[in-house]
Parts: C-alpha cells; sequence; structure tokens
C-alpha cells in the first residue's frame, strides 16, 4: 500500500513536470517533493483518508446552484425559505457577501470557473455556447497535477440549448475534453427523475435531481483508493431552475405562495437539504477537515419570483445590475480557514482557477493568459481592505467595471452610455453618478475600454499558440435539431420537460 502510493505521486509529479516542458524549478520541485512523501510516509504510516491528505494538496469541490438568487439563503434573513445546511456552512466557514458570478446566465460563468477568464475571452457569450478546445482549464491543471476528477451534473458548455438531456460519449465537447475523467452529466438544466449519462452511458434515477448527483458524487469519492490521491469533484446543480417540481413535504412551509413559487422554493429545500448530506458525507469519510468546499451561483436570481430572488439589489438574471451578478458563496475548509467569518471583499468566479492554482502550487503555464481573476488565498487568512484588480464584465452588448467601491456599467457598451454607481453607499444602484462624477467616470470608462479590446484579441484567438481559433467549434444549436440526437428523441419525448 504504502509502495504503491510512493509510485503513484511520483508518477503524478513526473506526468505534471513533464507537462510543462521541463522548467529547472519544476524538476527540483518534483524531486524535493518525492523524497518529502517517503519521509512523510515513514513518520505517520498514513493510517485515514484524512491523514493520508497533504494541505497543500486538498480535496476540491465545487458546488453551483442554477439560479439561486443573492437573498435566497436564511442566513441573509430571508422571510419564507430556510437553509439550514449553508447556514451552518456559513457559520464555519468564509461567507462571501461580495461575490459576482462572471457573467449573468449560466454556461458562460461556468465557462468564468473552468477558466478563470471572462467568458467572451473563449467566446461562451451566453447560454448554450461551447467553450473551445483550446482553452486550459481547472479540471485539466489539477488533472496534470495528480488529482482525480469528476463531474456531476449540469455541463452546459458543450454548445446545446434546449432542457437538459444525456451528452453523448461521442460529443466533442463533453466534460471529458476538458479535463474530467468520470462525468455523470446533462446537456443543460434538469429536474425530478432523470435521465443521465455516465461517460455516454444513460442511466435513469429517480427523485430529487440535487440529492441524486451529491449521491453520486458521494459514492464516487467512496470508491476511490484511501491512498492519498487528491480528488477534484464539480457538482453542478440543475435547481432552481425552471421548471419549477417539488415534493408535498418540500413545499409544506410555503402554502402562502403561489404554485410556481412553492415549487421554486421547493427546489431550493432540497438542494439545501443535499447540501448537509454532502457535509455529512466529507466528515464520515474523515475527509471534512482537508476538503476545500466552495458553493456559489452561476446568475442572479430570477424575476417574478416571490418573495424577491436578489435581497433587494436591483436587476435580476440576465442584466448587468447587482441583482444579475452578485450571487451567494461561501468556502468551507477547516484545514486552511482557521476563522469563519464573513466578508465584504469584491469577489467573482474568476479567482476559483487562481486561487486553487495557488493552493496546490502550479505555475502560471496551466492557466489560459491574460488571467481575469486572482487569487483569493490572502482572503483565506484576513479580510483584505481593497481588491487590487477590478472585476470585469462582458456579455451580449453589455458591460461593467467593479473596483471596490464604484461600479461602471453599460447595458450597450456599442451606444457609449454607462452609468456609475457608489456601491458602498447605495448597493441597491437607485442614483446613476456619471454626471456628478465625472472624472471617475471617465478613468473606468478607460480602464474597461483598454480591457476590451484584450478580449477581442481573445475571441480572435490570438491568446492560443496558433495564434487563431481552430476549426471545429460548435455554434449554438437546439439538441432536438442535432442529427447526433435524431436516434434518440423518441426516447427523450416523454422524458423531457419544456423549456
Amino acid at each position: 500500500m504504502l509502495l504503491d502510493l510512493v509510485t503513484r505521486s511520483i508518477t503524478s509529479e513526473i506526468k505534471f513536470f513533464k507537462r510543462f516542458q521541463g522548467s529547472a524549478s519544476i524538476m527540483w520541485h518534483v524531486l524535493i517533493k518525492s523524497v518529502s512523501l517517503v519521509a512523510v510516509i515513514g513518520l505517520t504510516g498514513f493510517q485515514t483518508r484524512a491523514t493520508a491528505q497533504s494541505v497543500d494538496h486538498p480535496h476540491i469541490i465545487l458546488v453551483m446552484a442554477d439560479d439561486m438568487g443573492w437573498g435566497q439563503t436564511g442566513y441573509r434573513g430571508h422571510p419564507v425559505l430556510k437553509t439550514p445546511n449553508l447556514d451552518a456552512m456559513a457559520a464555519k466557514g468564509l461567507r462571501l457577501d461580495r461575490f459576482y458570478a462572471g457573467a449573468a446566465t449560466c454556461s458562460p460563468t461556468r465557462a468564468t470557473v473552468l477558466t478563470g477568464r471572462s467568458n467572451d475571452r473563449a467566446n461562451v457569450r451566453d447560454h448554450g455556447y461551447a467553450l473551445r478546445l483550446q482553452e486550459k482549464t481547472l479540471a485539466t491543471a489539477l488533472q496534470s497535477a495528480g488529482y482525480m476528477t469528476a463531474h456531476f451534473g449540469k455541463w452546459h458548455l458543450n454548445g446545446y440549448r434546449g432542457p437538459g438531456v444525456p451528452i453523448l460519449d461521442t460529443d466533442t465537447h463533453h466534460p471529458g475534453h476538458f479535463g474530467f475523467t468520470h462525468w455523470l452529466s446533462v446537456t443543460n438544466f434538469f429536474d425530478r427523475d432523470p435521465w443521465l449519462s455516465r461517460m455516454g452511458r444513460w442511466e435513469s434515477f429517480r427523485g430529487d435531481s440535487s440529492e441524486i448527483i451529491v449521491d453520486q458524487a458521494i459514492e464516487f469519492i467512496k470508491q476511490q483508493p484511501t491512498g492519498g490521491q487528491p480528488l477534484f469533484v464539480v457538482i453542478w446543480y440543475g435547481s432552481p431552475h425552471s421548471p419549477f417540481d417539488a415534493t408535498a413535504d418540500d413545499i409544506a412551509d410555503f402554502a402562502s405562495l403561489k404554485p410556481t413559487d412553492r415549487d421554486h422554493h421547493g427546489e431550493l429545500v432540497a438542494m439545501d437539504r443535499s447540501i448537509g448530506t454532502l457535509r455529512k458525507g466529507l466528515d464520515d469519510l474523515q475527509l471534512a477537515d482537508n476538503t476545500l468546499l466552495w458553493f456559489c451561483s452561476d446568475n442572479g436570481g430570477l424575476p417574478k419570483i416571490m418573495p424577491s430572488t436578489t435581497g433587494g439589489l436591483r436587476g435580476n438574471k440576465g442584466t448587468i445590475y447587482e441583482g444579475g451578478l452578485r450571487v451567494p458563496a461561501i468556502v468551507q475548509w477547516p484545514g486552511g480557514i482557521k476563522a469563519p467569518r464573513v466578508s465584504n471583499y469584491p469577489s467573482c468566479t474568476m479567482d476559483i482557477f487562481p486561487t486553487i492554482a495557488e493552493i496546490v502550487g502550479l505555475p502560471d503555464a496551466v492557466m489560459q493568459q491574460p488571467q481575469d481573476g486572482r487569487s483569493l488565498l490572502p482572503l483565506f487568512s484576513e479580510e483584505l481592505a481593497a481588491r487590487d484588480k477590478p472585476i470585469p464584465f462582458r456579455q451580449q452588448g453589455r458591460g461593467a467595471w467593479t473596483d471596490n467601491q464604484y461600479k461602471l456599467l453599460t447595458t450597450d457598451y456599442t451606444k457609449g452610455q454607462f452609468e456609475l454607481y457608489d456601491l458602498l453607499s447605495d448597493p441597491a444602484e437607485t442614483k446613476n453618478l456619471a454626471a456628478s462624477h465625472p472624472d471617475i467616470a471617465k478613468q473606468m470608462r478607460g480602464r474597461w475600454t483598454a480591457w476590451n479590446e484584450t478580449v477581442e484579441q481573445s475571441i480572435a484567438g490570438e491568446d492560443y499558440p496558433e495564434g487563431k481559433v481552430n476549426d471545429g467549434e460548435p455554434q449554438p444549436r437546439q439538441w432536438a435539431d442535432d442529427a447526433a440526437y435524431a436516434p434518440y428523441l423518441k426516447r427523450l419525448e416523454s422524458q423531457v420537460a419544456p423549456e
């Protein structure tokens, strides 16, 4: 067992070295780490899963809700919704109250998580756009560093629109092409009793979608050897995205709401319960102390849902205002975040990749440049005064530049009209300061414009070694119109709810 652990660890380090072309400093890292591993084995014996994992290579689990708004948690005082498991996670971790999705809709934000870059750089301009195969992803980087990688749930980065259906093994942009060794995934949102695809093999499940993928993720974790290989697991829910479908028990507390609102909140009840299942599963496996568990949503809350999904913020999903971008977020990592607290430091999904890269000690070469996020690792130890790298947004003609106190935004950058808000005194964005603070607006607009020019270069493929975008990237399309799904249409008719 010990010899096998040493062999696998050294092998993974050698693969890591080869991938990055033999830098002398990386090779020295490989040798030192391998020798250190042998020494540690001799001292500790690696008796449990927990002690087998080094603090610089924690297990990493990223969890993302689908269409959950910033105001939809118990810890933020929601008037009817209770989220005891998210509340407990927040009480023991780092609660990020000024955390932003990378974009105002789902596929673009998922691209920012995996790349650390603005969605438009990778040409994931809106929902149903495919992530380019030339992009470097977090999963690939961790896989090369010796991690076992897995994806569960909604994918939505393969260019398909329409309700979620099982991903085909012939799909040129399935999760396996982006660094996930194991995947149990669907193209888009999914609800109760779903069909899922396990590396191309379709499987039928019964029950709530959130609980299903968490149960499957825990089973996957249980099946891994106890010898110390770190795990990277991505769990992307289909809830509380429409169509809403919850059990009678889960809507019991919402009798005063209209039916659509009842089911929407019922899906959040089930999703929160699955968070509890996940945390308990990690505890039972003695993995919780050195697992970095990061929860967030993929965009702001939905309109027309009552009570309001955005906690008083302006706008909703699909808008560039705070209600469309600011989302709930919690990071729990007992081995790395010693003092639970609430932070109002500006942060975003683009920060996830650089943060994990710094924790694991990955070189900059694993990340496609330029990067738009920054590492949040210093924030895990102490509150930071100000963010040194503004958070940029660009999607479907909308743009924003969030720089600590102020936020510049435009609903159509081709028209040259920008708004300015003081988010510290006016988080609901009620007073446009562009006219009264012209110097600030001009300076921020200049910086956003310069950044936007680099995005145009990225879209053209200038970031890639080839200097261009390779042929073969799919355009957004409905899966029902794609010839690849033609043999399965009758089978899917009764399984897929309308969008």
